[in-house]
């Protein structure tokens, strides 16, 4: 392949020299002792298991995480004198990625997914000069704008303190967003939170590493639960059937969390009482602030709406852009 940036299972840079470093995937055609592997957070469609690369460039809280997320995912974290990590404001340990080909000093910036915006107890990205950008571009459509991290906050707490008289159940992405929802319900009147063993773990991890404390509690089949109680739970457990019996039974409020939330589908879609605009990712506006920021010769985008966002850039700013796909094997491909 020809130096440059290439989209297999992961995003795979490659040196002048021939030397590939890949992002968030393994490598394509090679032995994982001849690639390093960079690994931006512990989402799981940004990990890779042991059999694929025992040895990660990530933060220690990555790995940490990826230990409790994938059993089959323990691995030792490395470094390489070509590659820095920058917080990407994501989640916690989220790391962006800058690499430096050492033969040309052209440097690349892997953002993987980030965010710009201070939240709670996370930083957010502050960019950084690159002459080519990879960005993930998940709420790349002008259609998704969010409210200020501040005023979704007091949106938030604000609803909590009006339905005291009631359990409410709140869904979010167990690594992430469920720890910024207990946080928040720390801030009301509410008096009890409760959370899976799932969650639980990943908070444990989580305080062994940050000073931060989730003052939680587990929930189990025996918890009882009244007026003012409020359950943290992973979003894709919405429509599970001890869920909808949980609801039932309580008579419980039901809402959901997420950049999706713009949409008025979105509640319908998943199957939930209310919807509030809470992300860890950039939207549009953060996303073009982002790209002025680093000023790159070149952008890639990755995910989500990335022809959108490539031609928008283009045509608004006069980047030169193009939306990766899977496969193609040179830069002239792109």
């Amino acid at each position: 392949m020809a130096p440059g940036v290439h989209l297999h299972d992961g995003v795979e840079i490659e040196f002048a020299s021939g030397e590939r470093i890949v992002c968030d995937g393994v490598s394509s055609g090679v032995s994982t002792a001849e690639v390093t592997t960079a690994v931006t957070h512990a989402h799981g469609d940004h990990l890779v298991d042991n059999s694929n690369a025992s040895e990660i460039v990530a933060s220690e809280l990555t790995a940490a995480l990826a230990s409790v997320r994938q059993s089959e995912c323990e691995p030792e974290t490395t470094t390489h004198p070509a590659v820095e990590l920058i917080p990407a404001g994501h989640i916690v340990g989220s790391r962006a990625v800058l690499l430096t080909d050492p033969e040309t000093d052209r440097r690349y910036l892997y953002t993987g997914d980030c965010r710009l915006s201070d939240r709670l107890y996370l930083d957010g990205f502050d960019p950084v000069d690159a002459d080519v950008l990879i960005l993930e571009t998940t709420y790349g459509d002008p259609r998704y704008r969010f409210p200020s991290p501040t005023k979704t906050h007091q949106q938030i707490c604000d609803w909590l303190n009006e339905t005291m008289d009631d359990v409410v159940i709140l869904f979010g992405y167990a690594l992430g967003r469920a720890q910024k929802l207990q946080k928040l319900v720390e801030s009301t009147e509410r008096s009890r939170v409760f959370i899976t063993d799932a969650i639980g773990e990943l908070n444990s991890v989580i305080e062994s590493h940050r000073e931060i404390t989730f003052n939680s509690y587990r929930y189990h089949e025996d918890t009882t639960l009244q007026a003012g109680d409020a359950v943290v739970l992973p979003m894709q457990t919405t429509r599970l059937g001890w869920i909808e019996s949980l609801v039932d039974e309580t008579d419980a409020i039901t809402a959901g969390f997420s950049g999706w939330a713009v949409d008025d589908s979105f509640i319908y879609q998943r199957g939930v009482d209310e919807g509030f605009v809470l992300s860890d990712h950039c939207d549009y506006d953060e996303l073009t602030e982002l790209v002025t920021a680093v000023d790159p010769e070149r952008v890639y985008t990755q995910h989500g709406f990335t022809e959108t966002f490539a031609t928008e850039l283009a045509r608004e700013y006069g980047y030169r852009t193009q939306a990766l796909k899977s496969n193609q094997s040179t830069l002239g491909d792109f």
